[in-house]
């Protein structure tokens, strides 16, 4: 992604990201003074800051890690993280689960921050209402909101949707390697809006947070795209969140036409690095949706997906796309494999 590039104009300065997860654990290396958790609402603050899955933490250091100690660098490394703790599956069983708030109250106290930018990096077969007006409420105040879209494609029926991805107005983000091919365990489908690197991504092994295991998952893809927003964000803040969605969607990396996106990689492999180098880029409007036709908010019928039978090869782009180690400057340490996360972990 070539992100020694990116920082020279931009490394997500004054942009905060909500991150709606496991809890953010803001004491190691690479986070430290990166996690505000004094922004959180006391009513919801129970357990912010103990990741109760490591999930939560590596998310937070994909996005804005600033590398130091050895841990990893994130895409947007003077970005800030606001931690949302909330009760997913693996949570069920241990101490707090009563304390931990719902998806829904995560993600309305995160509309409700200063956060410009939301991370869903979790996600489940059905909605809930109070998940879905949720994202509207954060919608309606403004914010950018990436989620995960599943890592169970091979096991996933043909009409399988994950939420809170296929919400109107969310942006799901599917995961793809370093030569843009889409990872066999990413889900397919209408709800896809783009992609983003997300196999072998250095996440926490455990909750020791001892050291780094290779990963892979639609989780991991959907917080370096919202820190790709992060960076867009910096350089442009006057712009929207349309805006900024616009332009990533403009400059992603495709081979189809534009008005027929992929059904497993949208409209195209994230390149912040366009809209970037380019400091006169059209925005576009700042009102208009520009998934408008997905999302129901106007421009004509909804966007009709490709339908090749296999992702292989649909990677291609005219532009080099270059992930290192997933996240320049990222550090792996020690070995293992990590197995694929799940992106739900609600009960």
């Amino acid at each position: 992604m070539h992100a020694p590039e990116m920082w020279k104009v931009s490394t997500g300065k004054g942009i905060k990201v909500a991150v709606v997860d496991t809890g953010v654990n803001p004491n190691t290396a690479s986070l430290k003074g990166q996690v505000l958790a004094d922004e959180v609402p006391k009513s919801i603050a129970y357990g912010v800051t103990e990741d109760y899955q490591g999930h939560g933490t590596a998310m937070g250091e994909l996005i804005a890690g600033t590398g130091r100690g050895g841990g990893v660098k994130g895409l947007a490394p003077d970005a800030k993280i606001i931690p949302l703790r909330i009760s997913l599956g693996s949570l069920k069983g241990q101490a707090g689960l009563n304390l931990t708030s719902s998806s829904a109250v995560g993600i309305r106290a995160a509309a409700d921050s200063d956060a410009k930018i939301i991370n869903l990096s979790f996600g489940g077969p059905s909605g809930v209402p109070e998940e879905a007006e949720a994202i509207k409420y954060a919608i309606s105040k403004g914010k950018l909101l990436f989620a995960a879209t599943g890592n169970d494609e091979k096991s996933a029926g043909a009409t399988y949707r994950d939420f809170p991805a296929a919400y109107p107005g969310v942006v799901g983000v599917s995961a793809a390697d370093e030569t843009g091919t889409v990872g066999d365990f990413s889900h397919s489908g209408s709800y896809i809006d783009l992609a983003s690197p997300g196999l072998n991504v250095p996440v926490w092994c455990d909750t020791t947070f001892q050291r780094y295991c290779p990963s892979q998952g639609t989780s991991q893809a959907s917080a370096i795209a919202s820190a790709s927003a992060a960076l867009i964000w910096s350089a442009h803040p006057t712009w929207t969140a349309n805006q900024v969605l616009r332009t990533m969607i403009d400059t992603a990396g495709r081979t189809w036409d534009k008005a027929t996106p992929s059904k497993y990689l949208g409209y195209g492999l994230i390149r912040p690095r366009l809209v970037l180098e380019r400091p006169g880029i059209d925005p576009g409007p700042a009102d208009v949706d520009p998934l408008s036709r997905e999302n129901g908010t106007g421009g004509g019928a909804p966007a009709v997906p490709t339908s090749k039978p296999t992702s292989k090869g649909e990677g291609g782009v005219s532009t080099p796309w270059i992930v290192g180690a997933a996240v320049a400057g990222g550090l792996v340490i020690g070995g293992g494999i990590l197995a694929a996360l799940r992106t739900r972990r609600r009960a």
